[in-house]
């Protein structure tokens, strides 16, 4: 029998801002640039300390393999949040289906096959509520749809804390001739727009990037831009950056390898009730090849 997945873990690597705990949730693909008429690539999905190795859980994605069920703890069912939605948008702009998705202990994997010339993006977007409060002492939290908040929550909990929490990840991949269709902005919470194709880096050379938080300039902005392979590092290596006024910023890459780029922002302004502030997250993995 498989061991039971830790679906606590993986349900604050969500929620959590991602540069106040070590988790860090990402998607690898197998290639990010290809050429020739029968492409594919493999992904793995997975949520980890050390970035693009697997040792933690692997990240639930809804239609992708069969995730085991997690016992209860201490009498108390443990919180769940819902697999994920995969996005994967082909060069045209329409929606494609992963194949041969499996949920393994540490990893998720899927693979797509790249029927049409120009760029794809895979995204894997969330929202929704966190809640946050005590009883008797003892520290509670919640996570699901607003509509669900007064079933699972008491109103009058004490130290309650609602926060709306909006997260984007992707990565990007090219078969032939870079195209930019899929690098349009939804326009909804916090969003990269690459100004230099994100499939066109290269080890020395600067690239180019804005962000946008709900269509407008992510002003102001801290970006940190992580090196993979930081277990074998004495030193994270990392990047940071800072966005302009009008949400841009640059990066000279260092060497060749696979990033993670993560951002994110947290306001009271503007925000729905119930949720007292509203937290918004960005994670991409990018390929920088060697000149």
């Amino acid at each position: 029998m498989k061991p039971a997945f830790k679906w606590t873990a993986l349900a604050l690597v969500i929620c959590l801002p991602l540069s106040a705990q070590a988790h860090r949730a990402w998607m690898q693909p197998s290639a990010t640039v290809l050429s020739g008429d029968d492409s594919w690539i493999t992904v793995d999905a997975a949520v980890s300390n050390d970035l693009f190795y697997f040792e933690h859980v692997p990240l639930l994605l809804e239609g992708i393999g069969t995730p085991l069920q997690a016992p209860a703890a201490s009498g108390q069912a443990p919180m769940r949040r819902p697999p994920s939605q995969l996005q994967i948008i082909a060069p045209d702009g329409s929606s494609i289906a992963a194949e041969n998705g499996n949920i393994g202990h540490y990893r998720t994997t899927f693979d797509v096959q790249l029927k049409q010339k120009g760029t794809y993006k895979l995204a894997v977007a969330n929202s929704g509520l966190l809640a946050t409060w005590k009883d008797k002492d003892q520290p509670r939290r919640w996570m699901g749809k607003a509509s669900e908040l007064a079933n699972n929550v008491p109103a009058n909990a004490a130290d309650l804390k609602v926060t709306q929490s909006d997260s984007r990840m992707e990565t990007f991949v090219t078969s032939g001739n870079p195209t930019r269709t899929v690098l349009k902005p939804t326009n909804q919470g916090l969003e990269l727009v690459p100004i230099t194709h994100p499939n066109d880096l290269f080890a020395g050379e600067t690239a180019e990037f804005s962000l946008l938080i709900d269509g407008k300039p992510a002003k102001n902005l801290e970006v940190n831009i992580t090196p993979g392979g930081n277990r074998y590092r004495s030193e994270t290596g990392e990047i940071e950056r800072k966005t302009d006024e009008q949400g841009k910023f640059s990066v000279t890459w260092p060497v060749a390898g696979m990033y993670w780029l993560q951002a994110e922002t947290t306001s009271t302004q503007g925000v729905a009730k119930p949720a007292n502030e509203r937290r918004a997250s960005y994670s991409a993995t990018l390929e920088v090849l060697a000149p």
